[in-house]
């Protein structure tokens, strides 16, 4: 780039530049092309000067390019022919937007809240490496909700690189579907393992698009419903109480709720001494305790086989129960079998996404909410996606 003039105009300061080659350039391909015409002057706004607002002023010529048709030429402080921002001042914004929130950079930089997003994607597309679907083996798919009444977008992430690589508006089985389309036969030919929470939708997606990939369910989202077929029973049990008008029992009854939840591990002295007195005074709710303690114990071990031949007694004894919390978790368990004691030979969780994913939640709370999925999947993909930006800063040299 070369400076012809610099002025003072309206409080900015405008510099006169000029690519440094003679021959244009298309701006698709990048080759050398002949010029058609010139269009008016531009101007691109770069990174300010002690506070003063800096344009960059060029009058761009049009090439007839034989493939790209006719189109402006490429310069060489813009990567996009579409930006009226130089990539410098785009790079710096990108890396003020992995910091703070899209606000606060907006009032800095004098810009607006959508053109800070309108950036941040275009950042995106230049700086990630690679295809970001390329050589995809091992994934776990999560939704995340962006916005009140139930706004949500699909993310799927790398489990072997732990960064998030793709994302799309909605929940349902046809936008997961979009991304093995995205993929192509040979992606999806390699994916060997699919780790999710048990949503009917991405069962659905994931059966039909990549019928031979082993299915995960994840290990939390599996001992969450039997959790929760426990806490059922425990609620049961404190209407039943409240019904027969025995107020210290019901109290009682309430006040275990976290010692019935918590690991052993994790119990303290009082706790212990609330199960104990709940095993002398209610065999029934002290059954659905051990039910839950036994399972989160059988998922414990090592062996994928022993661990389905426990899980069929842990189905058999749930079954009898009586319990009717558990008699309904049996049958979602044992209909998903193979699903849950695949955690057991891989050893992957969706962990990993739900990390990522509280990240993104993160995003979303600092930006207090987005308006539209893109602007929220431009965030995460540059925040959850490894990209490591620098700060722009330059060095002046004088010569004696």
């Amino acid at each position: 780039m070369l400076v012809t003039g610099v002025a003072a105009v309206g409080g900015a300061l405008v510099v006169e530049v000029r690519p440094c080659w003679r021959l244009p350039r298309c701006s698709g391909c990048r080759r050398k092309q002949p010029g058609y015409d010139r269009h008016g002057p531009r101007r691109w706004r770069h990174l300010d000067f002690g506070g003063v607002m800096v344009l960059l002023r060029y009058a761009p010529r049009r090439v007839a390019c034989p493939s790209c048709g006719i189109v402006v030429e490429k310069v060489p402080w813009a990567e996009a022919s579409s930006s009226r921002f130089t990539t410098e001042f785009e790079d710096h914004v990108a890396y003020m937007a992995q910091r703070c929130d899209k606000t606060s950079i907006g009032e800095s930089f004098r810009i607006a809240w959508r053109t800070v997003g309108r950036i941040i994607e275009r950042v995106v597309g230049r700086k990630r490496p690679g295809n970001p679907l390329g050589n995809l083996e091992y994934i776990g798919i999560d939704e995340l909700s962006y916005r009140k009444q139930h706004h949500y977008v699909t993310l799927v992430a790398d489990q072997r690189e732990g960064r998030h690589v793709w994302g799309k508006e909605g929940k349902d089985a046809a936008t997961l579907l979009s991304f093995f389309r995205e993929l192509g036969d040979d992606g999806c030919k390699r994916i060997k393992v699919v780790t999710m929470d048990m949503s009917q939708a991405f069962i659905a997606a994931v059966r039909e698009a990549v019928p031979h990939a082993q299915i995960v369910f994840d290990r939390f989202h599996v001992q969450q419903l039997v959790s929760g077929a426990l806490d059922q029973e425990r609620r049961a049990e404190w209407q039943r109480l409240r019904e027969e008008n025995d107020r210290e029992g019901a109290r009682g009854m309430k006040h275990s709720r976290w010692a019935l939840l918590k690991n052993p591990w994790n119990l303290s002295r009082r706790d212990k001494e609330r199960l104990s007195e709940l095993q002398r005074t209610n065999s029934r709710l002290y059954r659905a305790y051990l039910l839950k303690e036994s399972f989160a114990d059988i998922l414990d071990r090592q062996q994928p086989n022993v661990v389905k031949a426990h899980l069929k007694g842990w189905l058999a004894w749930a079954s009898r129960s009586r319990l009717p919390g558990f008699v309904r978790v049996a049958r979602t368990i044992r209909q998903y079998l193979d699903e849950i004691v695949a955690y057991i030979r891989w050893r992957l969780t969706n962990g990993l996404v739900e990390g990522l994913n509280n990240k993104a939640r993160l995003i979303t709370r600092r930006a207090y909410g987005f308006h539209s999925a893109a602007a929220v999947i431009a965030m995460i993909m540059l925040c959850c996606t490894g990209l490591h930006l620098q700060p722009v800063t330059k060095c002046l040299s004088f010569s004696p």
